[in-house]
């Protein structure tokens, strides 16, 4: 028996046990576990692939668990957790959003939240299929997407920016950061990935550095830096691929 091909597949099963750990903690309340249990998910994500190339195993069935892993843990835990930051809104009775009588049917409008999920759904089924994103991506990928989507809670809660956490509070801007994170997640815009196959300098430079750059960004801002960091990773590819287009 070849214990070595089934390793990857169960590091994939894990990172699906955290999505489901993840939506269990959503359902309590606890949304710093539930932010915690997605890192542990995506930390699951890079490793699984990682081995498969490393002891030689990669194969469909592996293919397919990593997409359906990821269709939980980074599509259906971040659109849960939009439904529940739109609902928190409409249920606080101190919010000038609170759902009243009158407008019940502004009840419909947490359930939005969950184009996220439709969305992530459309882009991992995309990507299996899509041979251009074989050493990069097109699109956000779903676990850079979901780390988005989960800081939210974290920086409302933190409330190291008060400003920005009244923002977060609007559910106007939620909306806002839901469409366009549905969006963003199909575009056609060409991405680095940040996927290491080789610990090599000369080769992932750039991952590298970034990684690097956004581990010292999250000690100095904290949850804020986020989705700072998934901007800058759009703005530091679209930037490149200019760059490289030139040359």
């Amino acid at each position: 028996m070849n214990i070595k091909k089934h390793i990857p597949n169960l590091i994939t099963l894990l990172n699906l046990a955290a999505g489901l750990l993840a939506i269990i903690a959503i359902f309590k309340g606890y949304y710093d576990e539930a932010f915690i249990f997605v890192c542990l998910g995506i930390f699951f994500d890079f490793w699984d692939g990682f081995l498969a190339r490393k002891f030689n195993v990669a194969g469909p069935l592996g293919v397919q668990l990593d997409s359906l892993a990821d269709m939980v843990t980074c599509g259906v835990v971040p659109g849960l957790m939009m439904f529940v930051l739109f609902q928190n809104i409409q249920e606080d009775s101190t919010s000038v959003y609170y759902l009243t009588e009158e407008y019940f049917y502004m009840g419909f409008v947490p359930y939005l939240g969950f184009l996220i999920t439709l969305a992530s759904c459309y882009r991992l089924a995309n990507f299996n299929i899509d041979t251009r994103q074989t050493d990069s991506f097109i699109g956000l990928p779903t676990p850079a997407n979901a780390l988005v989507i989960m800081s939210i809670p974290m920086i409302q809660y933190a409330n190291d920016f008060e400003g920005l956490t009244t923002v977060l509070y609007n559910p106007f801007v939620l909306l806002f950061i839901t469409i366009l994170s549905s969006y963003i997640l199909n575009a056609e815009i060409p991405l680095f990935s940040l996927k290491i196959k080789e610990f090599t300098w000369a080769k992932y430079k750039m991952q590298i550095l970034f990684l690097i750059g956004s581990l010292l960004s999250f000690f100095i801002l904290g949850f804020v830096a986020i989705p700072l960091i998934i901007i800058s990773y759009v703005l530091v590819s679209v930037i490149s691929n200019k760059m490289m287009a030139k040359v």
